[in-house]
């Protein structure tokens, strides 16, 4: 399957966004007891900080759809890609399981287990496994209609006892399970709206078949479309996020209200703001070549292995940050605290940017060897999964 370089440079890049949000997670001095989302106790950088890695989630899941729709596109063989979407997505659960979660909280009890961005990609592979004897379009017809309705879910007429709220909420909207002693999974990423934007990446993976310059034109009327509508429908205030906006003690706060928008679940306001830059994103770097496009680009191209090897990095990190810090290995909090302990640790927001430059500046290497070693050897099947 011939790559499409705008796919890899906009991966690239959002990839590199995310590595700010995690190390802000773990390393910012207020990470642990604020939101940098709560207008009462955020500075607009801080939110700023937070916000434009909204932009990562919908851009994985959505590109996964696209990647998905090429791929079955290059094979023509129904059954071949549906046994590699439901394997593939499978593995992609597992590791969000036990990779992932131990990466996250360096926890050898797994006291929180978290179901997040991977396992949602895992759960949308599956399900569009099984439902590929469906046209594209119609696939990405319910993807769309997935991201449109989901929001009314809360307001089926359901009691709160009911066994099929219980059975089927978790699906749609946050939710937690106690197990064992103690211990909790988190759905973080209710996989059936996720799955929407999934759906509507493979119905729009076809778009990335015409030739450049229409979809370019293509793009820029659907990014354009998409914040258009976002604009009208958060204005209006009704529906489309479950979070409305209100007047706050200044202009800018008032805006920063206004595009404070739901990820969890993702809205559909949060859908059409962060797709529609999604698309003009992907406009703007058809046909890039330059030393951002190869940089980003190195990236791109290994989007797994990035995330699952930068946890790795950045965990250590936090150690090393208690330590200099005068904490010992009796201070550290696992679980919810990531290792921190209960106070008194953390960066300042400027040194947190510094770190993230750091981590992503040392991960360069690591993708650009194992990118040319996934391309030195497509005899290895099994690199297909990471």
């Amino acid at each position: 399957m011939k790559r499409i370089n705008s796919i890899d440079i906009a991966r690239g890049l959002v990839m590199i966004i995310m590595a700010l949000d995690h190390t802000r997670d773990l390393l910012h001095v207020d990470a642990l007891t604020q939101s940098p989302t709560d207008l009462n106790t955020t500075t607009p950088i801080l939110f700023f900080t937070r916000w434009i890695t909204h932009l990562c989630a919908p851009t994985f899941v959505f590109l996964s759809g696209v990647s998905a729709f090429l791929s079955f596109n290059s094979k023509k063989n129904i059954a071949e890609s549906r046994k590699f979407l439901i394997t593939r997505g499978l593995w992609l659960i597992i590791l969000e399981f036990t990779v992932v979660n131990f990466g996250l909280w360096f926890d050898i009890h797994f006291s929180f287990i978290v179901s997040n961005v991977i396992a949602a990609i895992g759960f949308g592979f599956i399900v569009l496994g099984l439902m590929l004897n469906l046209s594209a379009s119609a696939l990405g017809i319910i993807g769309l209609l997935i991201i449109s309705l989901h929001n009314l879910s809360p307001l089926v007429p359901l009691a709160e006892t009911s066994i099929i709220k219980k059975v089927l909420m978790p699906f749609f909207a946050l939710a937690a399970f106690p197990y064992g002693n103690g211990k909790m999974l988190i759905i973080g990423y209710p996989p059936l709206p996720w799955l929407g934007v999934m759906l509507a990446g493979f119905g729009a993976g076809k778009y990335f078949l015409m030739e450049s310059a229409k979809r370019k034109q293509l793009f820029i009327k659907l990014g354009l479309i998409s914040l258009i509508l976002f604009i009208i429908l958060r204005f209006i205030n009704i529906y489309g996020d479950g979070a409305p906006w209100s007047a706050q003690k200044s202009s800018l706060y008032t805006f920063l209200s206004f595009i404070n928008l739901t990820k969890y679940p993702p809205s559909l306001d949060y859908c059409l703001c962060f797709i529609g830059l999604l698309l003009l994103i992907l406009v703007w770097v058809e046909g890039m070549q330059n030393r951002f496009a190869a940089f980003t680009t190195v990236y791109g191209k290994v989007p797994l292995f990035y995330f699952l090897v930068h946890w790795y990095i950045l965990h250590p990190v936090l150690f090393i940050m208690v330590f200099m810090q005068g904490f010992s290995s009796s201070d550290m909090v696992f679980g919810s605290n990531f290792g921190r302990p209960k106070q008194g640790s953390g960066l300042s927001l400027w040194a947190v940017y510094l770190v993230w430059i750091g981590i992503v500046l040392l991960m360069y290497p690591l993708c650009k060897w194992y990118g040319k070693y996934k391309l030195a050897h497509p005899e290895k099947k099994w690199l297909r999964y990471l």
